[in-house]
C-alpha cells in the first residue's frame, strides 16, 4: 500500500498515513536513544532487526489469541498495520530483576522474581515517563476500569507465551514494554516487541541480547540485536 504524508517521527520509527485511515505505514528506524533521549546514537541495522523481531512475535501471539495491530510487511523495515489510538499507558512485565527495578528495590540485577510483576507508566518522553499505579489512570482519564483489566490480561498472557517461546531458543525474558491502543472500540496490542522494548539475556550465560548494550556501552551492539533475531527466527546461531 502507497505511503502518503508523514504523520508522526519519534526516536525509533516514522509513521506515514495510508489511502484507508484505519491503517498506517510505520518505518523502523537505525537511530537508538536511551536515558529520556539524553543518550543518541545510531544501531546500524536496528531497524530491520526490530521490524523482523516484532513480526515474528506478533504473528506467534495471533496464533494464541492475541490481538495485535500487524496486518502486513511491506518490506524489511516497513508494517502495514492497523491505525490505534494509543493508551498512554506503558505496561511493563518483569520476570528478572533488572535496570530501574534493581535501583528503586535495592535488590541485585538477575535475582528471579518469585512471580511476574507488572507495572504502568505514563507515556510521556517530557516527563520521563513516570510510573503510576491504576488510581492515577482513573484520576487523569488515560483509560477506562475495563480497559486495564483487558491490557493487564493480554500482558500477563503476553508474558506467559514469550517467555515460552524465547527459553526454547535459549533466551531468557527478563522484562519488556508494551504499548496498547483502541482500534474501533478494541485493545489492540500495538507499537513493536523487539531488543528496544525488551530484554533478553542469553540462558547460558547471561549475556545481554539487547538495548542496555548501547545503554551501558558494553560494545558488539549490532551483533547483539542479530543474535537475537536469529535466534527468534530459529536460524543457527552464530
Amino acid at each position: 500500500m502507497e505511503r502518503l504524508e508523514q504523520m508522526y517521527e519519534g526516536k525509533a520509527k516514522i509513521v506515514y498515513a495510508t489511502a484507508d485511515p484505519d491503517l498506517v505505514v510505520v518505518e523502523f528506524k537505525d537511530s537508538a536513544t536511551a536515558f529520556d533521549g539524553k543518550k543518541k546514537g545510531t544501531i546500524t541495522g536496528k531497524g530491520v532487526v526490530n521490524a523482523r523481531t516484532s513480526v515474528v512475535l506478533f504473528r506467534l501471539l495471533e496464533e494464541e489469541g492475541i490481538p495485535t495491530h500487524l496486518v502486513k510487511v511491506l518490506d524489511e523495515k516497513t508494517l502495514l498495520v492497523k491505525r490505534l489510538e494509543i493508551i498512554p499507558v506503558e505496561m511493563v512485565a518483569r520476570n528478572i530483576v533488572a535496570g530501574s527495578l534493581s535501583k528503586r528495590l535495592g535488590m541485585p540485577e538477575g535475582e528471579p522474581l518469585p512471580h511476574p510483576v507488572l507495572e504502568h507508566y505514563l507515556k510521556s518522553d517530557e516527563l520521563g515517563d513516570p510510573m503510576i499505579n491504576r488510581y492515577h489512570i482513573k484520576a487523569l482519564g488515560l483509560a477506562s476500569g475495563e480497559e486495564m483489566d483487558q491490557m493487564e490480561s493480554l500482558s500477563q498472557r503476553i508474558n506467559t507465551i514469550l517467555s515460552g517461546y524465547l527459553r526454547e531458543r535459549d533466551l531468557i525474558l527478563v522484562d519488556f514494554k508494551l504499548e496498547f491502543g483502541r482500534h474501533h472500540g478494541q485493545v489492540l496490542l500495538g507499537d513493536e516487541i523487539s531488543p528496544d522494548t525488551c530484554r533478553f539475556w542469553d540462558a547460558g550465560t547471561g549475556e545481554r541480547l539487547d538495548k542496555d548494550r548501547f545503554r551501558r556501552d558494553l560494545g558488539g551492539v549490532e551483533e547483539a540485536y542479530q543474535e537475537a533475531l536469529a535466534r527468534i527466527e530459529g536460524r543457527p546461531r552464530s
